[in-house]
Protein backbone atom coordinates (compact mmCIF):
# COMPACT_ATOMS: atom_id res chain seq x y z
CA UNK A 1 0.00 0.00 0.00
CA UNK A 2 2.87 2.74 0.74
CA UNK A 3 4.07 2.13 -2.60
CA UNK A 4 1.25 2.49 -4.71
CA UNK A 5 0.12 5.42 -2.10
CA UNK A 6 3.74 6.95 -2.94
CA UNK A 7 3.50 6.41 -6.66
CA UNK A 8 -0.41 8.54 -6.79
CA UNK A 9 1.09 11.07 -4.91
CA UNK A 10 3.63 11.45 -7.35
CA UNK A 11 2.03 10.83 -10.55
CA UNK A 12 -0.37 14.19 -9.26
CA UNK A 13 3.22 15.85 -8.30
CA UNK A 14 3.32 15.51 -4.45
CA UNK A 15 5.85 15.61 -2.98
CA UNK A 16 6.22 13.88 0.94
CA UNK A 17 7.80 15.13 3.94
CA UNK A 18 8.12 13.60 6.99
CA UNK A 19 10.10 13.82 10.36
CA UNK A 20 9.35 10.42 12.33
CA UNK A 21 7.59 11.21 15.82
CA UNK A 22 9.85 11.50 19.18
CA UNK A 23 7.52 9.39 21.15
CA UNK A 24 4.66 6.89 20.37
CA UNK A 25 1.89 9.32 21.29
CA UNK A 26 1.11 12.82 19.54
CA UNK A 27 -1.68 15.25 18.87
CA UNK A 28 -1.45 15.43 14.81
CA UNK A 29 -2.73 19.30 13.61
CA UNK A 30 -3.64 19.44 9.74
CA UNK A 31 -3.15 23.21 8.85
CA UNK A 32 -4.37 24.99 6.84
CA UNK A 33 -7.26 22.69 6.09
CA UNK A 34 -9.51 24.29 2.83
CA UNK A 35 -10.49 21.55 0.75
CA UNK A 36 -12.84 17.99 0.36
CA UNK A 37 -8.76 17.00 -1.22
CA UNK A 38 -7.39 17.41 1.52
CA UNK A 39 -8.48 14.17 2.80
CA UNK A 40 -7.51 11.69 0.03
CA UNK A 41 -4.32 13.50 0.00
CA UNK A 42 -3.89 13.07 3.81
CA UNK A 43 -4.55 9.52 3.74
CA UNK A 44 -2.47 8.28 0.84
CA UNK A 45 0.26 10.75 2.87
CA UNK A 46 -0.59 8.59 6.27
CA UNK A 47 -0.36 5.74 3.97
CA UNK A 48 2.88 6.55 2.43
CA UNK A 49 5.00 7.48 5.98
CA UNK A 50 3.19 4.41 7.43
CA UNK A 51 1.97 6.25 10.77
CA UNK A 52 -1.10 4.90 12.14
CA UNK A 53 -2.72 8.17 12.33
CA UNK A 54 -6.69 8.18 13.55
CA UNK A 55 -8.58 11.25 12.90
CA UNK A 56 -11.31 13.51 14.32
CA UNK A 57 -14.14 14.45 12.42
CA UNK A 58 -17.42 15.57 12.57
CA UNK A 59 -20.14 12.49 13.29
CA UNK A 60 -22.89 13.25 10.00
CA UNK A 61 -19.55 12.06 8.29
CA UNK A 62 -19.73 8.39 9.99
CA UNK A 63 -23.47 7.74 8.60
CA UNK A 64 -24.31 5.58 6.05
CA UNK A 65 -23.12 5.41 2.91
CA UNK A 66 -19.93 6.07 3.78
CA UNK A 67 -19.58 5.60 8.01
CA UNK A 68 -18.16 2.35 7.56
CA UNK A 69 -15.42 3.39 5.46
CA UNK A 70 -14.28 5.95 7.60
CA UNK A 71 -13.68 4.17 10.47
CA UNK A 72 -11.98 1.56 8.48
CA UNK A 73 -9.55 4.84 7.97
CA UNK A 74 -9.29 5.23 11.37
CA UNK A 75 -11.77 8.01 12.05
CA UNK A 76 -13.41 8.59 15.53
CA UNK A 77 -17.16 10.65 15.66
CA UNK A 78 -17.20 13.74 17.27
CA UNK A 79 -20.68 15.90 17.94
CA UNK A 80 -19.44 19.57 17.01
CA UNK A 81 -23.52 20.26 17.56
CA UNK A 82 -23.06 20.07 21.64
CA UNK A 83 -19.95 19.78 24.06
CA UNK A 84 -19.91 16.81 25.00
CA UNK A 85 -15.87 16.51 26.38
CA UNK A 86 -14.59 15.32 23.89
CA UNK A 87 -10.85 16.58 25.58
CA UNK A 88 -11.76 14.05 28.53
CA UNK A 89 -12.70 11.54 26.11
CA UNK A 90 -9.44 11.61 23.97
CA UNK A 91 -7.31 12.02 27.07
CA UNK A 92 -8.80 8.88 27.64
CA UNK A 93 -8.00 7.78 24.54
CA UNK A 94 -4.24 8.43 24.78
CA UNK A 95 -3.82 6.50 27.92
CA UNK A 96 -5.61 3.45 27.03
CA UNK A 97 -3.14 2.63 23.75
CA UNK A 98 0.36 2.59 24.06
CA UNK A 99 0.51 3.92 20.64
CA UNK A 100 -1.75 6.37 19.40
CA UNK A 101 -1.78 9.91 17.15
CA UNK A 102 -4.40 11.90 16.83
CA UNK A 103 -5.03 14.48 13.77
CA UNK A 104 -7.52 17.00 13.94
CA UNK A 105 -7.85 20.30 11.50
CA UNK A 106 -7.31 23.06 14.19
CA UNK A 107 -9.91 25.07 12.00
CA UNK A 108 -13.01 22.70 12.21
CA UNK A 109 -13.91 23.12 8.67
CA UNK A 110 -12.90 24.09 5.47
CA UNK A 111 -14.49 27.02 5.22
CA UNK A 112 -13.13 30.49 5.94
CA UNK A 113 -12.51 31.33 9.67
CA UNK A 114 -10.97 34.10 11.41
CA UNK A 115 -8.83 31.79 13.80
CA UNK A 116 -8.13 28.20 14.92
CA UNK A 117 -10.11 26.39 17.81
CA UNK A 118 -8.24 25.48 20.53
CA UNK A 119 -9.28 22.34 21.59
CA UNK A 120 -6.01 20.54 19.63
CA UNK A 121 -3.91 22.84 22.18
CA UNK A 122 -5.88 21.67 24.99
CA UNK A 123 -6.06 18.22 24.37
CA UNK A 124 -2.01 18.10 23.49
CA UNK A 125 -1.66 19.63 26.81
CA UNK A 126 -4.17 17.26 29.16
CA UNK A 127 -2.69 14.20 27.29
CA UNK A 128 0.69 15.32 27.73
CA UNK A 129 2.11 14.46 24.07
CA UNK A 130 4.26 16.54 21.36
CA UNK A 131 1.78 18.51 18.55
CA UNK A 132 2.94 17.24 15.32
CA UNK A 133 2.47 19.74 12.67
CA UNK A 134 1.42 18.58 9.85
CA UNK A 135 0.35 20.26 6.35
CA UNK A 136 -1.06 19.98 2.79
CA UNK A 137 0.93 23.23 1.23
CA UNK A 138 -0.64 23.56 -2.52
CA UNK A 139 1.64 25.75 -3.16
CA UNK A 140 4.49 23.65 -2.74
CA UNK A 141 2.57 20.04 -3.69
CA UNK A 142 3.96 19.15 -0.47
CA UNK A 143 2.24 17.11 2.21
CA UNK A 144 4.01 15.94 5.27
CA UNK A 145 4.82 16.54 8.98
CA UNK A 146 7.49 18.64 9.24
CA UNK A 147 8.44 19.37 13.50
CA UNK A 148 6.96 18.33 16.57
CA UNK A 149 6.44 20.60 19.30
CA UNK A 150 6.22 20.20 22.90
CA UNK A 151 3.46 22.83 24.27
CA UNK A 152 4.92 24.70 27.47
CA UNK A 153 0.87 26.42 28.30
CA UNK A 154 2.24 29.72 27.39
CA UNK A 155 -0.41 30.12 24.61
CA UNK A 156 1.37 33.31 23.29
CA UNK A 157 4.11 31.84 23.10
CA UNK A 158 3.22 28.09 21.75
CA UNK A 159 1.32 30.21 18.88
CA UNK A 160 4.38 32.20 17.57
CA UNK A 161 5.95 28.71 17.75
CA UNK A 162 3.09 26.67 15.53
CA UNK A 163 2.74 30.30 13.40
CA UNK A 164 6.44 29.67 12.89
CA UNK A 165 6.20 26.07 11.56
CA UNK A 166 3.40 26.92 9.25
CA UNK A 167 5.01 30.10 7.55
CA UNK A 168 4.87 29.78 3.79
CA UNK A 169 3.10 26.93 3.91
CA UNK A 170 -0.80 27.40 1.88
CA UNK A 171 -3.77 25.47 1.49
CA UNK A 172 -6.20 25.23 -1.66
CA UNK A 173 -8.34 28.07 -1.26
CA UNK A 174 -5.74 30.71 0.67
CA UNK A 175 -8.17 33.17 1.50
CA UNK A 176 -9.95 30.79 3.51
CA UNK A 177 -6.90 30.11 6.28
CA UNK A 178 -7.77 30.54 9.83
CA UNK A 179 -5.10 32.85 11.59
CA UNK A 180 -3.16 31.01 13.98
CA UNK A 181 -4.65 32.32 16.90
CA UNK A 182 -7.53 31.60 19.62
CA UNK A 183 -10.74 33.64 19.57
CA UNK A 184 -10.50 36.19 22.42
CA UNK A 185 -11.52 34.52 25.80
CA UNK A 186 -14.72 36.58 26.89
CA UNK A 187 -15.89 37.43 29.88
CA UNK A 188 -17.99 35.45 32.42
CA UNK A 189 -21.18 37.29 32.13
CA UNK A 190 -21.93 39.87 35.14
CA UNK A 191 -18.40 40.93 34.26
CA UNK A 192 -16.59 43.87 32.55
Amino acid sequence: MSGAARWLLRLFGWKVVYVPPPGPKAVVIVYPHTSNWDFPIGVLARATIRLPIRFAAKDSLFRWPFGALFRWLGGIPVDRSKRTGFTTQMVAEFERHERFYLAIAPEGTRRATSELKSGFYRLALAAQVPLACAFIDYAHREVGIRDYLALSGDESADLKQISGVYAGRRGRYPAQEGRIAFAAKSAPRGMI
